[in-house]
């Protein structure tokens, strides 16, 4: 066996590395060289920003493209881009507008991870005869009976699981995480030591097809109608004021919203079908149980064991938020999560992920897409009406 966990010998080990163009797929690509396996470095140009300056912090095109050439031009590996621009707006712009027009708020990294490039850049390695695609994820995976297991990271604070859980067990099996049981400082140092130029740059953390402005401005150019005014409402059923298109909004919210009154007041329901923004004081924003769709199972043991079980899990709702101790209630008809604590600020669209734990090396046992909470009395009942208290 060797560092990846592979049958053969490195030099007879054909790795694919996805190259985003920095540092952290980057010293992927120096670490498995240094190895002796035969790397490749696979590019993939997502969307084209044209003339317009690249917003700190986006990935994917452009300058990023250059960086990655010249960084496996320094490690001596071949390199290729490709061309998925199409494939990208198909599986990742068009459907993250659409949710956002149904008054939803979406990831459109899990969409990316679990399409572009655990679906077509996987098979893509697997025809240039590849043993495993690599990438620069802080995850942690490694054999567990026969099959993969995906953990959190030695870097918690660097954790990405919460954007990996949609990975299925035949992607897993086949993907490598170099950087798991790396924190980001090694990272940077290990550039540094390979002589990388991008050793010192700042990290993506954008949505990458938002070169500039806002995501708003995409999604009003990918969809015309999307600026339909309509009314905010008060929890209590009074008329606040106007607004000028669901899209500046987002369960949780407190900033922007437009109206004036005598307590802080935030977002706590959006209704795409009328328009309609509801707010409310931050208590309406706790919630307890919620819905999912699309549900990834990796656990070693099955949902319906866990529920029937009563077995206590971890939950994490927000991508900056710890897990949390939940309870899986229901099953594949209706996917149901209790949240023993609750959490405020829930948003449909987003992500529910689970733990069998809190900390680092905590094994990841899937998640699915929040798609409603279950609401009390007190917040509109309507079944258009997607909100986060619960």
């Amino acid at each position: 066996m060797n560092s990846l966990d592979l049958p053969t010998a490195p030099a007879a080990t054909r790795v694919v590395v996805a190259m985003s163009g920095g540092v952290d797929s980057s010293v992927v690509a120096a670490i498995l060289k240094d190895e002796g396996y035969d790397v490749v470095g696979i590019t993939l140009q997502l969307y084209d920003s044209g003339s317009a300056p690249r917003r700190a912090g986006a990935c994917c095109a452009g300058q990023d493209i250059d960086d990655a050439r010249r960084v496996a031009e320094t490690l001596g590996i071949d390199h290729y881009v490709l061309d998925y621009e199409e494939r990208f707006r198909r599986a990742v712009i068009d459907p993250f507008a659409e949710s956002y027009l149904s008054g939803e708020t979406p990831i459109p990294c899990v969409a990316c991870n679990q399409t572009v490039k655990f679906r077509d850049l996987l098979d893509t390695a697997r025809d240039l005869g590849a043993d495993a695609l690599a990438t620069g994820h802080y995850i942690d995976s490694r054999l567990a009976g026969a099959h993969r297991a995906m953990f959190r990271p030695r870097d918690i604070d660097r954790d990405q699981s919460y954007f990996l859980y949609g990975t299925t067990q035949d992607q897993l099996d086949f993907l490598r995480f170099p950087l798991g049981r790396l924190t980001k400082p090694e990272t940077r140092a290990l550039a540094e030591k390979h002589g990388l130029a991008i050793a010192a740059k700042p990290d993506s953390q954008d949505i990458c097809f938002v070169a500039k402005g806002r995501y708003t401005d995409v999604i009003r150019k990918l969809r015309p109608e999307a600026g339909e005014p309509g009314d905010i409402v008060h929890l209590d059923g009074r008329k606040l004021g106007r607004h000028e298109g669901i899209l500046a909004f987002t369960i949780g919210q407190r900033r922007g919203i437009g109206v004036a009154a005598g307590e802080p007041l935030y977002v706590v329901a959006i209704n795409s079908k009328t328009a309609t923004v509801t707010v409310g004081p931050r208590e309406a924003l706790l919630t307890r149980r919620l819905r999912l769709r699309e549900v990834n199972w990796l656990g070693p043991r099955s949902p319906g064991e866990l529920a029937e079980a009563g077995t206590e899990i971890f939950a994490r709702v927000r991508s900056t938020r710890p897990p949390v101790p939940a309870r899986i209630r229901g099953g594949e008809a209706d996917w149901q999560v209790e949240l023993s604590g609750g959490e405020s600020g829930v948003a449909p669209g987003q992500a529910c992920v689970f733990y069998d734990g809190e900390g680092a090396g905590a094994q990841v046992l899937g998640g699915g897409i929040i798609t409603e909470t279950i609401r009390p009395a007190s917040v509109p009942q309507d079944p258009e009406v997607l909100c986060a208290a619960g």
